[in-house]
């Protein structure tokens, strides 16, 4: 797969993929899918495949696959062939290639690159617990825990004060840094969701910079996303509703990096014994397909559709035309 060869493209680190055609012939659709290999698709992952896929269908757009597998530490070798063969299982088949978060590293740096020159990004020496002191969290392991939210301060916006770089973050108040009574005022992003209606964030007070790059030199979620969804000329985004967090820093990084806004359409979540999202870390079970039209007809339930009977094709076919009748 090529990774940043050049192309006649507003964005120097867009290529496309092979048998891609020029922008201006694309399809006005394209929808993608981006698991990450982490362990098999399961009940919850499946309606996002399933909503994703008929949402392209429905608009006859594309839809592509991507492998997000740029999280070394998290990803299990062999699993992208196991989400995969799941998908094809339920006749979800990529309209191209899938592409891999792990092959396009270049791409994420020269889409860095940029911000820093420009002083949009700057370096953090600032660790998890020097967040939570900082915001007057109780030293401690609860103060510095992954699964706690800490909105960043912004301790390294003006300089390192000669501690050395951890990370790359985004200042999200670019526009007026010296400015305290315009302080954030960029940074609120208001946007309507298709199935949610009207949003809005200021992510510089809800959640501060945001990490771009993390200390140990893994590109962080939301660069590597904003990039490949340019790169692949995605259109439609159509996820599941415990993402929508992170569609305000999508759009904001989107921005500074003057890139074209995405449509969004976040679906209903399926829910453990525990009324949490299903999800690996609470205990979802891989999916069983040696009943495919069963799995498929319980995430078309989720997401409203009718039950279907028939082959799986003409299943698909059959919530297609539902979702088209209903698609706004």
């Amino acid at each position: 797969m090529p990774i940043c060869q050049g192309w006649r493209s507003p964005w120097p680190w867009y290529v496309p993929e092979t048998g891609q055609t020029p922008q201006d012939e694309r399809p006005a659709y394209v929808g993608r899918f981006a698991p990450s290999p982490t362990g098999p698709l399961h009940a919850g992952s499946l309606v996002a495949a399933l909503a994703s896929w008929l949402d392209a269908r429905a608009h006859r757009g594309l839809w592509l696959v991507r492998i997000e597998d740029i999280d070394h530490t998290r990803c299990r070798p062999g699993m992208d062939r196991v989400i995969l063969q799941q998908l094809a299982a339920c006749g979800l088949h990529s309209d191209q290639p899938p592409m891999y978060q792990s092959q396009r590293l270049d791409c994420y740096q020269q889409a860095l690159a940029p911000l820093v020159a420009t002083g949009r990004a700057y370096p953090c020496a600032c660790s998890r617990t020097d967040i939570a002191v900082a915001l007057g969290l109780q030293e401690g392991h609860d103060a510095a825990s992954p699964q706690q939210t800490l909105i960043y301060p912004g301790t390294c916006r003006t300089g390192l004060q000669g501690r050395s770089a951890r990370a790359w973050r985004l200042n999200t108040c670019m526009s007026a840094p010296h400015d305290p009574a315009m302080q954030g005022h960029d940074s609120v992003v208001c946007w309507t969701d298709r199935s949610l209606g009207p949003q809005r964030q200021n992510v510089s007070t809800e959640v501060g910079d945001f990490v771009l790059k993390r200390a140990d030199g893994c590109f962080a979620y939301q660069l590597a996303v904003v990039t490949d969804d340019a790169a692949q000329g995605v259109t439609d985004v159509v996820r599941g509703q415990d993402l929508v967090c992170n569609t305000a820093r999508q759009i904001l990084l989107q921005r500074a990096l003057h890139l074209p806004a995405l449509r969004y359409l976040h679906t209903p979540l399926v829910l453990g014994v525990n009324g949490k999202k299903l999800s690996k870390q609470n205990g979802a079970m891989a999916l069983d397909l040696s009943a495919p039209a069963e799995a498929l007809n319980n995430a078309a339930v989720v997401l409203g559709l009718p039950p279907q009977l028939g082959t799986v094709t003409e299943m698909l076919q059959a919530w297609v035309h539902h979702w088209r009748c209903g698609v706004t």
